[in-house]
């Protein structure tokens, strides 16, 4: 399984309302929160939902150690 890390860019298989489909994850753990690139809406969900939803990695953050 593909570990989740902070500002990770993925895209959703449904986009969100305002027509963006590409999110920044900005907190990470049993739950998983991320904003919207074109909105800035912010939306948490739990990790099994997160993971279902994603369709693709777009970008790996920089922070790998």
């Amino acid at each position: 399984m593909e570990e989740i890390m902070l500002g990770d860019i993925v895209r959703t298989r449904k986009s969100h309302p305002c027509g963006g489909d590409e999110w920044t994850v900005i907190r990470t753990g049993a739950d998983i929160k991320i904003r919207c690139n074109r909105c800035g809406r912010i939306v948490m969900m739990d990790r099994e939902a997160f993971l279902k939803r994603r369709k693709a990695l777009i970008h790996r953050s920089g922070a790998e150690g």
